[in-house]
């Protein structure tokens, strides 16, 4: 018999022999003092297959529960997967903003722009009485704190009246048409100020290709501040063709120059002027042109600024004359083709011929009658100029003293 079946039978006779009295359960200690009293001996290998049985109770136990608790993931499971709705869990990631707390320096163009900020202006020409004509807006620099301001002649020739904007000022200021130079495309401007402030232009001759560079200027008459663009210099001493006839000299560009832009500054990252912008090249429906844009290079500004000066004092403006005709190359070559030399005229003086090619003038090359006819515009009278030809696949050249042209 085991133990416990001894343990049942000693609670049972101790409630017949007290009759309807109930005593409450034997304590553990109580237990144990009747075992080792009842068992003497024989303990030990009854107690070791208590524990055994204990032992494979417990193991059963614990079976039956694993196998009724994956019955019921299982089932929980597949009523979630059969369940029309679905359930999605959402983690919400935070949006990345930035502190603002390093004080990183500001960007090189922002500090160029900034730098330039007073000394670039809105010119607002009026053109024809009020109400009837139109208007024409453009930028110009600051050239001297006591008010002359540079601007491109396309944008005040022909104006009745003219007035600038300065950055952050809500009114315009009247300005005075002092000269233009409609050939170079520069014009000179005044308004009546003190203290402001001038910018500064680079040094002749110190423009290369692959400089860096930035067009600021008030495109397209846009609110708020002028647009700021960057590039680098494309090429130089680039000829073309206007309305108001040829530009030579010139710093082409991939900055963004837009109407609005004429007259305003292209600047290095010194933040020094290198040129005035004045065109940009437009594609038509043979040709394609992007970020082509051209600008009046600082050696060509400089030079005619003071003839602007001279003309505002009353020094009359005259140009060098050649004495030629021209033509443009159609074989592919560099140069103009001389069709014509007037008798006594300072070519024929040289020794220039017909059918001579004009490659260079003081060392200028020359790609088109354009060019040659915009190097001579820009020599004064009196000036010797030399003359690089190309005659019957020989180069020569010859010096010319120019005389004054005459309408």
């Amino acid at each position: 018999m085991s133990d416990y079946s001894q343990i049942d039978s000693a609670s049972h006779e101790e409630q017949r022999d007290q009759g309807s009295l109930k005593l409450p359960p034997p304590s553990f200690s109580q237990i144990n003092d009747r075992q080792q009293s009842s068992q003497g001996s024989s303990s030990g290998p009854r107690r070791g297959r208590a524990i055994f049985g204990l032992a494979v109770f417990a193991s059963v136990f614990g079976l039956i529960g694993g196998i009724v608790g994956a019955f019921v993931e299982r089932e929980t499971s597949l009523r979630d997967a059969n369940s029309a709705e679905t359930v999605t869990q959402v983690t919400s990631a935070p949006v990345v903003v930035a502190s603002g707390s390093d004080n990183m320096a500001d960007s090189l163009i922002l500090s160029v722009a900034t730098r330039l900020a007073n000394s670039v202006v809105t010119v607002i020409s009026t053109l024809g009485e009020a109400g009837v004509g139109g208007r024409s807006v453009g930028t110009g620099i600051v050239l001297t704190s006591n008010g002359e301001i540079l601007t491109n002649a396309h944008v005040v020739e022909g104006a009745t009246s003219v007035v600038v904007r300065f950055a952050g000022e809500t009114e315009p200021r009247v300005a005075k048409i002092l000269a233009t130079d409609v050939g170079n495309d520069l014009g000179l401007i005044k308004v009546e100020a003190t203290g402001l402030v001038a910018a500064t232009f680079a040094k002749p001759g110190s423009v290369k290709i692959g400089d860096a560079v930035i067009a600021i200027g008030y495109a397209l008459a846009l609110d708020g501040g002028p647009t700021v663009t960057s590039g680098i210099v494309s090429a130089m001493k680039r000829t073309i063709e206007t309305e108001s006839g040829a530009l030579n000299s010139l710093i082409q560009t991939d900055a963004a120059i837009s109407s609005g832009n004429s007259g305003g500054p292209l600047v290095n990252l010194k933040g020094e002027v290198v040129g005035i912008n004045t065109a940009v090249a437009r594609g038509d429906s043979e040709s394609a042109a992007t970020n082509i844009g051209f600008s009046i290079s600082v050696d060509e500004v400089l030079i005619v600024i003071e003839q602007l000066r001279a003309q505002a004092n009353g020094v009359e403006r005259r140009e060098g004359f050649l004495g030629v005709g021209l033509t443009g190359r159609e074989d592919g070559g560099q140069g103009a083709i001389i069709t014509d030399v007037r008798a006594g005229s300072p070519a024929d003086g040289a020794g220039i011929v017909v059918n001579d090619i004009v490659l260079s003038v003081d060392g200028e090359p020359i790609d088109g009658q354009a060019g040659l006819v915009a190097a001579i515009r820009d020599a004064v009278p009196g000036q010797k100029v030399k003359i690089e030809i190309s005659r019957d696949g020989e180069r020569m050249t010859f010096e010319a003293t120019l005389a004054a042209r005459t309408n």
